[in-house]
């Protein structure tokens, strides 16, 4: 089992109990405007229920998933999921959000890593999409540190703050990720470990179980 530290993080489906700790996190609007593009008012928790299909009568979906990344010091400490997953074209868009409090420790950028792997490696996916606003320098960053590609700017395409922002597309594709993944483990070390449940199986955990003691 990982060890019961501050820098050691799990990665377990998504739960009806976490959506009190997401309401909280988007009271915020202005940092709810970084991640979703399609909502300025604060969510509550039927909104939440709403957008993760955790109302009292869910709907069959499965074009996404959706996990929750905890600790035992954090408790929740953020969310990561493949959103429009289409088993079809093989693609997916992945999205992220970490808690304002323990942002640029790493944490971000191993859980997307290990959601990479788990689209790439366990869901057959080809390729997968990501969207920032262009000033958003932390998606801008670990899009960029995973080795997606900036494939195009949609320009005015985020309203915010009372101006329109350019919204950046970006994609990795399957044949990338694999190029870039050893190379970004070696980067990112294991000073913070994220893991599916006890990080002991293949493609399990971030940094890669082969490198955990390097």
């Amino acid at each position: 089992m990982p060890d019961n530290t501050s820098n050691s993080y799990s990665l377990r489906p998504l739960e009806k109990p976490d959506l009190t700790a997401i309401t909280q996190w988007f009271q915020d609007v202005g940092d709810l405007a970084l991640f979703d593009r399609n909502s300025r008012v604060p969510y509550d928790m039927a909104t939440c229920e709403k957008l993760w299909n955790m109302t009292d009568t869910p709907q069959d979906q499965d074009d996404k998933c959706w996990f929750t990344i905890t600790s035992e010091a954090a408790g929740v400490a953020g969310i990561v999921g493949l959103e429009q997953i289409s088993h079809v074209n093989r693609d997916a868009v992945i999205a992220l959000f970490v808690d304002r409090a323990i942002r640029r420790q790493g944490l971000g950028i191993r859980a997307s890593a290990l959601v990479l792997d788990f689209g790439f490696r366990q869901l057959g996916l080809n390729r997968v999409t990501s969207y920032y606003r262009k000033d958003n320098a932390g998606s801008r960053d670990l899009t960029s540190q995973a080795g997606f590609e900036v494939e195009g700017t949609m320009r005015q395409a985020w309203f915010s703050d009372g101006k329109y922002h350019d919204m950046i597309v970006v994609g990795l594709l399957a044949e990338n990720w694999n190029a870039r993944r050893d190379a970004l483990a070696h980067e990112l070390g294991d000073e913070t470990v994220i893991a599916f449940g006890d990080g002991t199986t293949s493609g399990s955990k971030w940094p890669p179980q082969r490198f955990a003691a390097l």
